[in-house]
């Protein structure tokens, strides 16, 4: 029976070491929280996954609040003008639904599930030093704690990674008690972007506390919405956030006025460079280890793919480990292992950068024209989930001329 480590207790890691555990690997999980400390510490994300990476969990038994999380059936973007005023605005639905299940909940759960399983948890955190001596104990040893200093094991590719700084200031804050759309109740994602000044998202998610409302500001660094470097506490995040959005989004102010927040750690501030990482850390000649989710890609959650390309990544990693059968986990099929991930990464981190910059010309018609054509807000919709998609049209201004000459002739 090989043996493998994972160092990192997030959905990456968790997810792989759930699918290897059922495969019959024997694997060991590294976590420097207990399920109790993650259940009742800070939210960690604002996770929203689509539905290939639900089937994904479906198919491995491990949606476990599938029924009791929101159904988020379509993705609503707001285009704002002068602050106050809605430029234009669409509305594509999707497939099939969505779902924010709160890392604290899901994290806590499935390390829980692990061990129920048999499973074996260390509870402890661990050094760049500590690795290599652990390391020579497993067959393969992957690393999937996104922060802190493992993630140093892994160069940053310069080719890959157009930005070296934080190109948003990142807050957001849990709730209970939002209004619904009222020409849309079911529940949907909402984005609110004022260019050259940030976004404002909200889904609806699910969290210790039940079904609940998910807010996130995304500011660009410098401008109005960056005001959040004093951390205030979740009733201060709220009055700052409702007197925000009476200037830039008052049609989400009324839907945001009578809400609380979920519970004393439902804020979360902060802001990374997104940067992408190559595979391999080297410890010494002989013992490698292998980056995965956030460590070898970490996109700013501008367009939601966080929690869905370390979905995927598990997933490839988890299918690449049974091709591999007996044979040796080497630098060339660690490479090889990223690679096949990074071919379906590729295509949200060239969207989210892209997105992270001065919006388009061109992307500002695909929403322009997407307010009055529903075929153009559903394929603008379908790509979030389906990122692949995005290449083959809205990447290249001259094939976004291409598709929206055929629907708009």
């Amino acid at each position: 029976m090989r043996r493998i480590l994972i160092v990192g207790a997030g959905q990456a890691g968790l997810q792989l070491a759930l699918c290897l555990q059922s495969a019959g690997y024997e694997v060991t999980v590294m976590s420097a929280r207990t399920p109790e400390e993650i259940r009742h510490g800070r939210i960690m994300s604002t996770q929203c996954v689509f539905w290939p990476q639900l089937q994904i969990e479906r198919d491995h038994g491990l949606n476990l609040w599938e029924d009791r999380a929101p159904k988020i059936v379509a993705q609503r973007v707001t285009v704002a003008g002068p602050p106050g005023n809605r430029a234009f605005q669409t509305l594509g639905r999707w497939d099939h639904y969505a779902q924010s299940v709160d890392q604290r909940v899901k994290m806590a759960g499935w390390l829980e599930l692990f061990e129920e399983r048999g499973g074996n948890v260390v509870y402890h955190s661990v050094m760049t030093s500590d690795l290599e001596g652990l390391s020579a104990l497993y067959d393969l040893t992957l690393i999937a704690a996104g922060k802190g200093e493992l993630v140093d094991l892994f160069d940053r590719d310069a080719s890959r990674s157009p930005y070296d700084r934080p190109q948003r200031k990142l807050s957001c804050v849990y709730l209970h008690g939002m209004t619904p759309w009222p020409d849309h109740p079911e529940p949907h994602v909402r984005i609110t972007a004022t260019p050259g000044v940030g976004e404002l998202f909200f889904m609806p998610g699910y969290t210790n506390t039940g079904p609940c409302d998910i807010l996130l500001w995304e500011a660009v660094p410098g401008g109005p919405f960056d005001v959040w470097d004093d951390r205030p506490d979740p009733a201060g995040h709220l009055a700052r956030t409702l007197d925000m959005m009476r200037q830039y989004a008052p049609w989400e102010y009324e839907r945001t006025v009578d809400a609380e927040p979920t519970d004393a750690r439902c804020t979360l501030y902060g802001g990374y460079a997104p940067v992408v990482r190559r595979p391999v850390g080297r410890l010494s000649e002989s013992a490698l280890v292998l980056g995965m989710g956030d460590v070898v890609v970490a996109n700013d959650p501008v367009t939601g793919q966080g929690a869905n390309n370390a979905a995927r990544c598990a997933e490839i990693y988890f299918q690449e480990i049974l091709r591999n059968g007996d044979r040796p986990f080497d630098a060339a099929w660690m490479q090889r292992t990223f690679d096949a991930y990074w071919e379906y990464a590729k295509h949200p981190t060239a969207y989210t950068n892209m997105m992270l910059g001065p919006l388009p010309e061109h992307v500002q018609k695909v929403l322009a024209i997407a307010a009055e054509n529903e075929a153009v807000a559903y394929r603008f919709a379908y790509g979030y989930a389906n990122p692949g998609d995005f290449s083959n049209w809205l990447l290249d201004p001259v094939k976004t001329e291409e598709y929206l000459a055929t629907v708009t002739r």
